[in-house]
Order: C-alpha cells, then sequence, then structure tokens
C-alpha cells in the first residue's frame, strides 16, 4: 500500500487511535489495582466498592477496541506488521480486561478481611503490586516505542515477582499457624496475593504479544 494514499493515512489514522485506546484502558487497569491494594491495606470498604464500580469502564473500553479492531480487520485487510500490530492489539485488551478484573477481585477480598475483623499489616502487599504494575508499564513502553529492549526488564521483574510471591505465601501460612483465630481472613489474603501474582503474569503475556509484534516471533518470556 503507498505510504501517502488515502488508504494509507486512513489506516495509520486509525491504528493511532487504537493505540491511545489502549493506553488509556492500561492506564485505568493499573490505577484499579493500586486503588484495589489501597482499599485492601487499609481495610477500606467504600475504596473497595469504588474499584469494583470502575471495572464497567473497563469492560467498555475492552468491547469499543475490540469492534475497532474487527472493523480494522474487515475493511483494511493488513498484512504482515500491519496485521500483527492489529492482532496484538486484541490480545493485550483481552489481558488489561483480565487486570481490570483482578483488580476487583483483590477489592473484594479487602471487603471479606475487613468482615472477618482480619488484619493484613502483618505482610508487604504494596511491594509485590508495585512490581506488577512496573510490569505492566514496561511492557506498554515496548507497545509505545516498538522497542523490544523494555520486555527484558518485564522478565527480570516477574522473577522478582515469583520470588516475593513465596515469601508471602510462606508468612501467612506461618501467621494461620500461630493465629488459628484468624484463619479466615489470612486466608482471604492469601488469594489477594495470588490476584496480584495474577496481575504480573498478565503483564508478561502483554509483554509477549508485543514482541511479537515487533519482531514477528512469539517468545515465552516466563517458564511455569
Amino acid at each position: 500500500m503507498d505510504q501517502h494514499s488515502p488508504a494509507r493515512q486512513a489506516y495509520t489514522a486509525q491504528i493511532s487511535e487504537l493505540e491511545q485506546d489502549v493506553l488509556e484502558m492500561a492506564s485505568k487497569a493499573d490505577s484499579m489495582v493500586g486503588r484495589a491494594v489501597d482499599s485492601l491495606i487499609s481495610l477500606d470498604t467504600d475504596a473497595a466498592l469504588a474499584v469494583v464500580h470502575s471495572d464497567n469502564e473497563i469492560d467498555r473500553l475492552d468491547l469499543d477496541i475490540e469492534s475497532k479492531c474487527l472493523r480494522i480487520l474487515a475493511l483494511q485487510q493488513p498484512m504482515g506488521s500491519d496485521l500483527r500490530e492489529v492482532g496484538a492489539v486484541m490480545k493485550i485488551v483481552t489481558d488489561l480486561e483480565r487486570i481490570g478484573d483482578l483488580a476487583v477481585d483483590l477489592a473484594k477480598s479487602g471487603m471479606k478481611i475487613e468482615k472477618e475483623l482480619g488484619e493484613t499489616s502483618y505482610v508487604d502487599l504494596r511491594r509485590i503490586s508495585n512490581v506488577s504494575r512496573q510490569m505492566i508499564r514496561s511492557a506498554l513502553q515496548a507497545f509505545i516505542k516498538r522497542d523490544g529492549s523494555h520486555l527484558t526488564e518485564v522478565e527480570e521483574l516477574e522473577e522478582q515477582v515469583d520470588g516475593m510471591y513465596r515469601d508471602l505465601r510462606g508468612q501467612i501460612h506461618d501467621y494461620m499457624r500461630h493465629r488459628p483465630d484468624q484463619v479466615v481472613a489470612a486466608s482471604w489474603l492469601l488469594l489477594a496475593v495470588h490476584h496480584v501474582e495474577r496481575v504480573a503474569d498478565h503483564a508478561v503475556n502483554i509483554a509477549e504479544r508485543v514482541g511479537f509484534m515487533v519482531t514477528g516471533e512469539l517468545r515465552q518470556l516466563a517458564e511455569d
């Protein structure tokens, strides 16, 4: 396709709009995770409910972006790197939508802990969540810049998250043994830690899709 043709210019404008939509969705998903963790640490039910209600916006963006991608595929019939980009966007927004769902699950876990009169101060949930959120940002930086160098950072951060996840699980299990009266609340906290670890997994998925978009090769960044 002629780079200066009206059709190509229209396609470029549509892709630019898609990219902005993805960045908006990523920003909202990242913010939801941060607010969910804050509400869980403070056991703030009102803040948790605000996170739950904000999931509708993530779902709307997911459907809107998917619709735009399908329209581009049908009308523009992209090939090569153009096709990889549209396909990557469709995969990326699926992971972002699931990150939003995990933020909701985190917020609900905090509500359950508060109901059980539990506590969260004996673990550092914010540290693992900060690293998981940095993974999202690094993957999106790679998407923006079409630069695979950011993917190495995602891979390194994933190793940190895995180590913190194991440590936190051990701390919570120890707490359960010493505080049998808090087993139910601690179980919800254990589930919350798992949700944060899953956020990191979805960030890895995004990074892998960006890598495929940039290089044409789909490489698995994290081994089970």
